[in-house]
């Protein structure tokens, strides 16, 4: 799935949304340090109320929230792994009995809890629904309408939460006239900040794609490779942050850890072309030859495909390892770069790193920034001075 895959489908959790047909939610409530199951329920989306139905609605849109390969990660599953996820998610999706759907996502739950117990109590939700995507975009001239023809995603989806422990709270009784101690026994359910969770199957060109599964992350650059590996069944991935440590260790391999800012802004620059040109298809990725051709096109012609091979060797141990583009990118339209100095820090955005040089003087390195007009700090315009020298 590419971005505009999930913000598809995320934009449809929403009331009173005739494209998306949630038929069953399942809870699932399990109790800190325990192995075991303690509740269960399960019940047709729509006999809850609208609150609940809000509420559960604003959690999934949660979950799906954040950026590819931070947050969010499209993961292929292992092959021929023993009480297979895929196999048990794909039966649960094929079933058409609620009991039948129901044991196989206790299956899942079953997984989670077999070599972990929570420090806190944890709700499981699951859904089982329907996401119709037209076929045509809208025409409003048009006599056929843009749903007469749609396309139909089966999905399960899953929401992992964690309960919060209830206020202790003192009132004061207005009829009584006194401060009374007030205690909710009942844990509260946070739907505000799924722990975890996932989409199956992913969806590629409006195909179903039951070999991928999506799978959100707690926190930003932190998914759990335990849950993803033993629950999911999923491959070992890579996080932005980790694709983005991997580039530049091989690109400060084969340079000799030496760049000026001229060569690293064209790096960038071409980086970005590629990405810009592939908007629409897969996002590119760098392999060594990719690196190698960046490189050169960058200035640095003595880059050689040995030099790189054997980077990619060192650093990941993989030389048919491939980089996603998008992960080594700094975001290129705002100041993503951070220049810090023990005098200054600076942002600044890729394109204009070529402006900004290390230069030595006199035996001192002075950072030069090249400006199109008056530079002013506090309402004062600066003097023009000669460089080195100072009035």
């Amino acid at each position: 799935m590419n971005k505009k895959d999930v913000a598809q489908i995320r934009k449809q959790f929403k009331l009173n949304n005739d494209l998306l047909k949630i038929h069953d939610i399942f809870n699932v409530y399990i109790m800190k340090g325990s192995s075991d199951i303690y509740h269960h329920q399960s019940q047709p989306f729509e006999m809850l109320d609208q609150d609940q139905q809000e509420l559960f609605m604003s959690n999934f849109k949660k979950l799906l929230a954040g950026q590819l390969d931070e947050k969010l990660f499209e993961l292929r599953f292992q092959r021929n792994a023993e009480n297979s996820s895929q196999l048990i998610l794909h039966q649960g999706l094929l079933s058409s009995d609620v009991e039948d759907w129901k044991e196989q996502m206790l299956k899942m739950v079953g997984k989670m809890l077999l070599n972990r117990q929570y420090d806190m109590d944890i709700v499981v939700t699951f859904i089982r629904a329907e996401y119709l995507k037209p076929t045509k975009r809208r025409n409003d001239e048009a006599e056929e309408s843009e749903r007469d023809t749609v396309y139909s995603h089966p999905f399960i989806l899953c929401s992992i939460n964690n309960t919060q422990e209830p206020k202790k709270e003192l009132l004061f009784d207005y009829v009584e006239k006194e401060f009374k101690y007030h205690f909710v026994i009942d844990p509260i359910i946070n739907l505000n900040a799924p722990i975890g969770g996932f989409l199956f199957p992913c969806f590629t060109d409006n195909a179903a794609d039951v070999n991928h599964i999506l799978y959100s992350a707690g926190k930003v650059h932190e998914p759990d490779h335990q849950f993803i590996e033993d629950v999911l069944n999923g491959e070992e991935t890579m996080t932005a942050k980790d694709d983005k440590i991997v580039f530049e260790e091989i690109i400060k391999d084969v340079t000799g850890d030496q760049l000026n800012t001229s060569t690293l802004s064209n790096v960038y620059e071409e980086i970005n072309r590629m990405i810009v040109e592939n908007e629409e298809e897969e996002q590119p990725k760098l392999d060594t030859k990719d690196v190698e051709r960046v490189l050169k096109m960058s200035g640095l012609e003595e880059v050689s495909t040995e030099k790189v091979e054997m980077a990619f060797k060192k650093i990941i141990d993989d030389e048919n390892y491939e980089i996603k583009a998008s992960s080594v990118l700094p975001k290129f339209s705002s100041k993503s770069i951070k220049i810090q100095t023990k005098i200054a820090n600076i942002s600044i955005s890729p394109q204009d790193l070529r402006y900004v040089k290390q230069v030595n003087l006199g035996g001192k390195r002075y950072l030069m920034i090249e400006v199109e007009e008056d530079t002013v700090i506090e309402g004062f315009t600066m003097i023009p001075e000669a460089f080195g020298e100072s009035n």
